[in-house]
C-alpha cells in the first residue's frame, strides 16, 4: 500500500497578514488568489472589466450574493489590482456600517466636522463600500451616501458596492439610490457547485503547502455544500489537526470534523419562510394571506409555495392550507408557473437563489 508522506508545515508572509490602513484593503485578496467556477464567472468578467477602463466601463460596479461567497474578495481584488498598478491613485474600502458611524459622530460634533465628512470621501479615485444592505432604514446615512455618489459619478471616479441581495430588494433603500445603483453594472455571486467546490479546496490547500490524497478533496467537495468560507473553516480544520499528528488523517477522522463543523441545512416553518420572502419582496406579512391578486403579492406568494414545494417538499394541501386556505390546484399551479418562468426569467432565478442563500 501506498505510504503517506507526513503532511508539509504551512509558511506564511507575515506581510500578507496586514490591512493597509489607508486604504483599508486586505493585501490577502487578490485575481491570483480568487477561484473562478460558474457560480461566480460572470462576477469575475465583469471585474476585470472594470479595470480596463476605470470610473467608465462599469460605474457603479454592484456585486451581490450570499454570505460567505467571496464578494468581499472580488471588491478588494479589484483595489489591490488598481494600488499596484497605479500607485497614484486614492483607493477606500469600507464598510456601509463604517460609514454610517462615520457619519453619526459628525453629526454629534457639530457643523465643522460634517465639513470634514463630507469633503473626506470626496478625494478617492476608486470608492469600494461592502454590505450596502445595512444602511436599510438609515434615511440620513443614505441621504449623504447618495450626494458622494453623485460627486464621485460625475467625476469619473469608480464606485463599488456589494450587498447580501439586488438593490431593488433592500428594505428601506431609497428610490434615487437604487436608480443610481442600477445605472451601473450588477451581477451576482451564487453558491459553488460541486466541481467548483473542489477547485476551491484544491487552491486553500495548495496556498498552505497541504496536499492530502485525492480522495479526501474529493469527499470534502461533495460533503460540504455550503459558501466558501464554510469550505474554507473545514479545511483549516483539517490542516492543524493533520500538522499536530504529523500525518494526513484519514477519511474515517474527518467524517466527524466535517459532520460537526459543516453547517446543518435548516429547518423552518412555514411562517419563517413566508417571513424571509416578504422581507425579500418588502411586502407585510399578511397580505401573503389574503384573497388578493395583487401583482406585488401574488408573485411572492407563488415563490413561497414554490420554495415549500421544491425544498421542504411540503404537500400541495399543506401548502394551501397554511397559506390562507387554498385550494391544491391554487398551489400546484403556482409551483409549476414558477418552476417554468426560471428556466426563462435570469432575474427570477436570482432573486430564489438570494431568497435561499438567507435559510
Amino acid at each position: 500500500p501506498r505510504r503517506e508522506s507526513a503532511p508539509e508545515t504551512a509558511s506564511f508572509d507575515l506581510s500578507s497578514l496586514y490591512i493597509d490602513k489607508r486604504d483599508n484593503l486586505n493585501p490577502r485578496y487578490t485575481f491570483e488568489t480568487f477561484v473562478v467556477g460558474p457560480f461566480n464567472q460572470l462576477a469575475h468578467a465583469a471585474a476585470k472589466a472594470v479595470l480596463e477602463r476605470p470610473g467608465l466601463a462599469y460605474n457603479p460596479f454592484f456585486v451581490y450574493g450570499g454570505v460567505g461567497l467571496g464578494k468581499t474578495h472580488l471588491i478588494q481584488a479589484i483595489g489591490n489590482h488598481i494600488k499596484k498598478h497605479y500607485p497614484e491613485k486614492k483607493i477606500f474600502y469600507l464598510t456601509s456600517e463604517k460609514f454610517s458611524i462615520d457619519y453619526i459622530n459628525s453629526v454629534q460634533q457639530g457643523l465643522k466636522t460634517m465639513g470634514v465628512f463630507k469633503e473626506k470621501y470626496r478625494k478617492y479615485d476608486l470608492f469600494i463600500m461592502d454590505d450596502i444592505q445595512f444602511l436599510s432604514n438609515k434615511e440620513k446615512t443614505q441621504e449623504e451616501l447618495f450626494h458622494l455618489f453623485n460627486e464621485l459619478y460625475h467625476n469619473n471616479k469608480q464606485i463599488i458596492f456589494s450587498s447580501d441581495r439586488h438593490p431593488n430588494y433592500i428594505p428601506a433603500l431609497e428610490d434615487r439610490l437604487k436608480s443610481r445603483f442600477n445605472s451601473g453594472m450588477i451581477v451576482d455571486v451564487q453558491t459553488p457547485e460541486y466541481e467548483s467546490r473542489l477547485a476551491i479546496l484544491r487552491a486553500k490547500a495548495e496556498i498552505n503547502n497541504f496536499s492530502p490524497p485525492e480522495d479526501i478533496l474529493n469527499y470534502l467537495a461533495s460533503s460540504v455544500e455550503g459558501n466558501i468560507r464554510e469550505i474554507e473553516g473545514v479545511l483549516n480544520n483539517i490542516i492543524c489537526q493533520s500538522q499536530l499528528k504529523k500525518r494526513h488523517l484519514t477519511l474515517t477522522e474527518i467524517k466527524p470534523i466535517v459532520k460537526n463543523i459543516s453547517k446543518p441545512k435548516k429547518i423552518l416553518s412555514v411562517k419563517e419562510v413566508v417571513e424571509i420572502v416578504c422581507g425579500f419582496y418588502n411586502i407585510e406579512e399578511d397580505s401573503l394571506y389574503q384573497k388578493t391578486r395583487r401583482r406585488e403579492v401574488l408573485k411572492p406568494r407563488q415563490v413561497v409555495m414554490f420554495i415549500l414545494r421544491e425544498d421542504f417538499n411540503i404537500s400541495y394541501p399543506t401548502i394551501g392550507q397554511k397559506l390562507g386556505g387554498r385550494d391544491h390546484t391554487t398551489v400546484m399551479h403556482s409551483c409549476e408557473k414558477i418552476k417554468n418562468d426560471v428556466k426563462e426569467d435570469m432575474s427570477l432565478m436570482q432573486e430564489i437563489d438570494q431568497i435561499r442563500a438567507m435559510f
